[in-house]
């Protein structure tokens, strides 16, 4: 069905909607409110459950106790419900088991669809189209008319929330949004549910699937649903969170069931990386781990990838997963457990247990059963000797390996071999181009300088036979005019330090060298190396052991941060970088190969090269940097300061698969300036000058110079992160005095908007992305951040971070931290030293402003003389509609008229700026 009206109404879009849903099987029915959902919900329970009522329905108190067991608890916990079987006690005291849904044979369920369901709570709101499994509601879809954009379906979502989803309308898995043409998906959630994990569906081929109709007939097809509600939900118990798997994830693990269950062959993933292979093989897992014919699944990890951090992504989804211990005798153990289907392991251990003799009996047990391995970053662990070992041992073991970089002819392993030769099939692939294009991930901005200059006559002297290729790298005046060049750009590339950034060097002397270089010039950025270091490395005359230079290192460390680190402890030490890292307290980390592949962390945004690197190496390097963050992330930034143009334009072609590098690669800097000039001849039609903006009329014209300006922004901030940029007017057309300038008059006119909230403007369809321009990385979470993670066991730790916060708030100038400012130092002085190891930062913070937020309250309400529960109202009635009650505020007050209007005015501003100051 196609729905073809260019002029269609919401009603129109719900009816067609619903007629294509009666069309592939679903039932229409009427329920027209909570007591009408109810009763359906009771007939279609008793239907399912026919064989356990044994002919006697439910009686009414019997139904009352399974809606008092089942209604009105959190989504989290109502996912959890929805799953198992519930028992309740009959009339005649015998205990009665009801399904909710039959998860193994779909037949059994019943698919129906409802529109306009109007549900009393805070306000009365009513439903667009509802999509009942057993007469519980799942899916929900809210419709706007064409023309209108699928995010205002969002907002209303994030309103009937707040005031008046509950009941049976908990089960909710997932919502819908849409405004026919666009269409997205997201799960239900206990949080706020973010707009970045809204996702668009798609086909196999990773083509987007936008129209509803398309969407309709994909994936609310009813095997296609019922597979995302019984496979493809995810239950994170640690967070107490609902997840929805992206459309390729689903795909995948599609394809591997397939693989590992109908055709019994191996296969592997391509996904890029940072799209989420970790679910998804996590995912796999535990379904293949629930076939009665397969014995064991065994997710193996490389040891060096099972960092902390991957250790918490697995316990995330099943806790207590991951077995944490160095000892092979733990695996074997688990691997005698029957009952103990899936293991996550090292492929160390396996590969150990294997060639150990005494665990020769126990290993003998699975020689010729069906085992799946499931292989995480399988491009690394699988090309060596421990490979051939478990599979030599594993006669009837399939092998599912999951990858962002494979092996090709191009790049293959040293014993010649490709993933294709190890894994067979690739039976799904979600590549780097896709995942831009999804933003899922950035794109990258690769800049290359040059540090040596040929001289006349030689085109590349790095190239020259015979030369000493590690004196010249590593030439002293080179590696420091290197370290200067990255002290003086480090700023612009991570806005001001708000983002870290990692300097990867080809030998552990190098990183040492620069670690020096950069102490030498004292800077103040916090910047650290971290390496493996040889226990019997050969002795070098006049250079320093690796490991002694690692001590001085970590002595410098433990200074900055009040920490008490030693080589003797070094994961402690590979810990804690990392933590501070991901929380971009350190500013620069120098590394060889660590931390270039499988470390994810959001606040990472440069990468600077001073070594060769091509292929997967080249790739997983670069793909440190894109993770999507915020607006002001826009790129990967990459700074090469060896010619890796060849090199990276190859890597990007091959595993793009495309000889088109335009979709990952930024353009050329001359290219953005040519875009900055033609947006700023845009902005000049527009306003001339600073001064001319003060002249526009009305609402429309401030909103053209609005969207002018923030175009031109966006451009700003993308030729900001070159190198090259110098904000020079003759480069640029304008002078930075005048652009702030007009900077000026476009925040006047954003809180102009803010300001005016009763009024319908225009503006606020803008999105004045004011974030864009923002220079100061200190936020709440930020300074709450550099709390989260220290140990307050250690007081030279903990007083340490909390001076480092009470700097960092003093010295911050944002409108959000302007509002803060006394809230937070009096939280870091007053509270934060008392914080121990067993409290939640977030909650004490939560606790303290909650408390200053009544004090203030209080002192307002006297102030004016409206009672306190009164003004609370006021205020979350702001906070709701984001409309002053004015009327209501009139009404309260009881005054002569001028004091009156005082007291009016007053108590307007009070909720205004208490309203922005709490939120």
């Amino acid at each position: 069905m196609v729905y073809q009206s260019r002029t269609q109404t919401e009603a129109q879009l719900e009816n067609e909607m619903i007629a294509q849903l009666a069309g592939i099987g679903y039932e229409k029915v009427a329920i027209p409110d909570i007591k009408t959902l109810q009763q359906n919900f009771r007939q279609q329970i008793s239907r399912l459950n026919k064989e356990n009522l044994n002919g006697t329905p439910l009686s009414d108190k019997e139904f009352e106790r399974l809606l008092l067991k089942i209604e009105g608890k959190s989504v989290y916990e109502s996912a959890k419900l929805l799953r198992i079987k519930q028992h309740i006690s009959r009339d005649d005291d015998s205990t009665l088991y009801l399904k909710l849904m039959d998860i193994q044979d779909y037949k059994n369920n019943h698919l129906q669809v409802t529109h306009q369901t109007t549900v009393v709570g805070r306000y009365t709101n009513r439903y667009d189209v509802t999509v009942l499994l057993n007469g519980l509601p799942v899916v929900q879809i809210e419709l706007k008319r064409r023309g209108l954009h699928f995010v205002e379906s969002f907002n209303q979502i994030m309103r009937y929330r707040k005031d008046s989803y509950g009941g049976l309308f908990n089960f909710l898995q997932v919502f819908v949004v849409s405004n026919g043409v666009d269409t997205k998906y997201f799960a239900n959630s206990d949080k706020e549910p973010l707009k970045s994990l809204m996702f668009f569906w798609s086909d196999n081929k990773n083509k987007r699937i936008t129209k509803l109709s398309d969407f309709t007939a994909s994936f609310l097809d009813p095997l296609m649903l019922q597979n995302i509600l019984t496979k493809y939900m995810v239950i994170n118990d640690t967070d107490k969170h609902l997840m929805v798997m992206r459309p390729y994830q689903i795909y995948a693990v599609e394809r591997i069931l397939h693989q590992a269950i109908e055709k019994e062959e191996n296969g592997y993933v391509w996904h890029t990386t940072g799209s989420g292979k970790t679910l998804t093989s996590f995912k796999a897992s535990e379904l293949l781990a629930q076939e009665e014919d397969i014995k064991k699944v065994i997710f193996l990890v490389d040891r060096k990838d099972l960092d902390s951090q991957t250790m918490e992504e697995f316990n995330k989804f099943e806790k207590d997963s991951v077995d944490r211990t160095t000892k092979t005798g733990v695996l074997v153990k688990q691997l005698k457990d029957p009952q103990r289907k899936r293991i996550i392991t090292t492929i160390q251990k396996m590969a150990n247990a294997v060639k150990t003799e005494k665990y020769k009996d126990i290993m003998k047990l699975y020689e010729n059963e069906k085992v799946v391995f499931v292989i995480d970053e399988c491009h690394r662990s699988q090309f060596g000797e421990m490979n051939l070992l478990i599979k030599r041992h594993f006669k009837r073991a399939q092998y599912i390996g999951f990858t962002g970089t494979p092996r090709f002819v191009e790049n293959r392993s040293q014993d010649g071999r490709t993933t294709s030769d190890l894994f067979q099939d690739c039976l799904h692939t979600y590549l780097i181009k896709d995942a831009i294009h999804d933003g899922n991930v950035l794109g990258f901005s690769v800049e290359y300088i040059r540090t040596i200059k040929e001289k006349e006559g030689v085109d590349d002297v790095t190239k020259v036979p015979g030369i000493d290729q590690n004196e010249l790298w590593m030439a002293d005046e080179r590696i420091e005019k290197v370290a200067k060049n990255i002290i003086e750009i480090h700023g612009n590339k991570t806005h001001n330090q708000k983002y870290t950034g990692m300097l990867t060097v080809e030998s552990i002397p190098a990183a040492i060298k620069y670690y020096d270089a950069f102490k030498k010039l004292n800077t103040d950025l916090k910047i650290t190396t971290i390496y493996s270091y040889g226990a019997n490395e050969e002795s070098v005359e006049d250079q320093e052991h690796s490991r002694h230079a690692l001590e001085r290192v970590m002595g410098d460390f433990n200074k900055e941060f009040g920490t008490n680190h030693k080589t003797d402890n070094f994961s402690s030490y590979f810990a804690d970088v990392s933590k501070k890292v991901k929380t971009a307290q350190i500013d620069l980390l120098i590394v060889v190969d660590m931390f270039l592949t499988g470390f994810d962390a959001k606040t990472l945004s440069t990468l600077y090269v001073d070594r060769q690197l091509k292929h997967h190496g080249l790739i997983q390097a670069y793909s440190r940097t894109n993770r999507v963050e915020g607006p002001k992330k826009m790129y990967g930034n990459i700074v090469c300061y060896r010619n890796l143009k060849d090199a990276t334009d190859e890597a990007v072609r091959l595993f793009s698969q495309t000889g088109d590098t335009d979709t990952v690669l930024m353009k050329e800097y001359n290219q953005y300036l040519d875009d900055f000039r033609k947006q700023l001849e845009v902005m000049h039609d527009i306003a001339l000058t600073p001064d001319d903006v003060d002249e526009l009329e009305g609402e429309t014209k401030e909103k053209e110079f609005v969207v002018a300006f923030r175009d031109l922004t966006r451009v700003l901030t993308k030729l900001k992160t070159f190198v090259d940029f110098e904000f020079n007017p003759e480069d640029l057309g304008i002078s930075e005095q005048t652009y702030k300038d007009f900077r000026s008059k476009f925040l006047h006119l954003y809180e102009k908007s803010q300001n005016v909230k009763e009024k319908v403007s225009v503006i606020n369809d803008v999105d004045f992305e004011i974030e864009l321009m923002q220079t100061d990385r200190i936020n709440v979470d930020y300074i709450l951040e550099l709390l989260r993670n220290i140990n307050y066991e250690n007081k030279n730790e903990r007083d340490t971070a909390v001076r480092r916060a009470i700097k960092e708030v003093n010295e911050a100038s944002s409108d959000e931290m302007r509002l803060k400012r006394d809230l937070l130092l009096e939280f870091l002085k007053g509270v934060a030293p008392t914080i121990t190891n067993n409290d939640s930062v977030d909650q004490k913070y939560r606790d303290f402003e909650s408390e200053r937020r009544k004090r203030e309250i209080q002192a307002m309400s006297q102030e004016i003389q409206v009672a306190e529960d009164k003004l609370e109202y006021f205020m979350k009635e702001y906070e709701f509609t984001g409309v002053s009650p004015d009327q209501e505020i009139n009404d309260a007050i009881k005054a002569p008229f001028k004091e009156k209007r005082k007291r009016v005015q007053a108590l307007k501003d009070f909720i205004y700026t208490n309203v922005r100051k709490y939120s």
